[in-house]
Order: structure tokens, then C-alpha cells, then sequence
């Protein structure tokens, strides 16, 4: 049986925080949806009604695209062990680069990771919990690190030069494009 909840709460974040993916779902007037894995420790609960997650560059900027076009995006956790849940966040969500003037404010809650892109800011309108019976068991065993090695693997200006040109969805909507190279670990 669903539950619902206007904010997050201490066994809410205690969930979320042993989770090692969580998902991402976006969708924007005639455009596709666009449901997204993510992991690494890139999830941040900043207070009961406002959660962020680091974004590094990938196929795609669709959750950006569709961010800006509506704003709408879901969260989804699911505890692959006990007690069997699914928690879902659903709120309204806008994309942080490093050139925007709260940057340094909203990068201070991570560490940044090789091709940090940007960070997504999410004001929580309503969570829901449900059973998850249905919801596998699955053992965690690693990240893995390909994608951080890529990031880390390139040159600087040409990772900027390839990111300036992803400046639209897959189906037309507009995005903005980060101008640096987030170096990390």
C-alpha cells in the first residue's frame, strides 16, 4: 500500500543513504520520457524538502533539456535487500553548472568526481513509499569506475569543446552547456 508524505523523513534518509543506485525520470511536452540509472556517491538529501545529485557528462542532457522545457522529474529508490520499500520523490527540478552563481553554495555537499557537468537541484513536492515485494534481491558488489576514468582520461579543452556542442535533447528541446572541466578525485 502507497504512502504518501509532504517531506522527507529520518528513516526516509536513512533509506536513501544505503542505496547505491537510485533513478531518474523526466519528461517534457511531446518529447520522449527519459528514465535514467545513477550511482556513484553522487545523491545528496540537503533537508527534508530539497535533495541534489552531481550529474557527470554522458550520452545525453536529456534530464536537462527536459528540466528546463518543465521542471517535472522523479526520483526513484529501491532497497534491493530487507525491508522491501520503493521510494519516490517527486518534485520540480532545475539544472546547477559552474558558471552559475550558486555553484560554489551547491558543489560545497559533494565531491566533485572526473566530468562533473552539472548538478541537479530538486525541491521535494511529495514522497511516496510502497511495498517493493515485488522488488528483487540483489547484492552490491561494486561501482565501477569506466566512466570516471574516462573523464579523467581526456584532455581539459577537448572535453569542454565536445560538452559546448550538446546544446539540445534528442528531440529538439534546448540545453545550456557547462564551460569548465570539473577535474575531481
Amino acid at each position: 500500500m502507497a504512502e504518501f508524505f509532504d517531506a522527507l523523513d529520518d528513516k526516509h534518509i536513512a533509506m536513501i543513504g544505503k542505496q547505491p543506485v537510485f533513478f531518474v525520470a523526466t519528461a517534457a511536452e511531446d518529447a520522449r520520457i527519459n528514465l535514467s540509472p545513477k550511482g556513484y556517491d553522487a545523491f545528496r538529501v540537503l533537508s527534508p524538502k530539497r535533495v541534489a545529485y552531481l550529474d557527470l557528462g554522458g550520452s545525453g542532457n536529456e534530464t536537462h533539456a527536459h528540466l528546463a522545457a518543465d521542471g517535472r522529474i522523479t526520483l526513484m529508490f529501491c532497497n534491493f535487500d530487507r525491508p522491501a520499500l520503493i521510494l519516490r520523490i517527486y518534485g520540480k527540478g532545475r539544472a546547477v553548472l559552474p558558471q552559475d552563481s550558486d555553484w560554489a553554495e551547491l558543489s560545497a555537499h559533494f565531491e566533485m568526481m572526473p566530468g562533473t557537468r552539472q548538478i541537479f537541484d530538486i525541491a521535494v513536492e511529495i514522497v511516496q513509499t510502497s511495498c517493493g515485494w515485488g522488488v528483487p534481491f540483489m547484492e552490491y558488489r561494486d561501482e565501477r569506475e569506466t566512466l570516471k576514468k574516462a573523464h579523467r582520461q581526456t584532455d581539459p579543452d577537448e572535453w569542454v569543446a565536445k560538452y559546448q556542442t550538446r546544446t539540445s535533447s534528442i528531440d529538439g528541446l534546448p540545453t545550456r552547456p557547462t564551460d569548465r572541466f570539473i577535474a575531481g578525485d
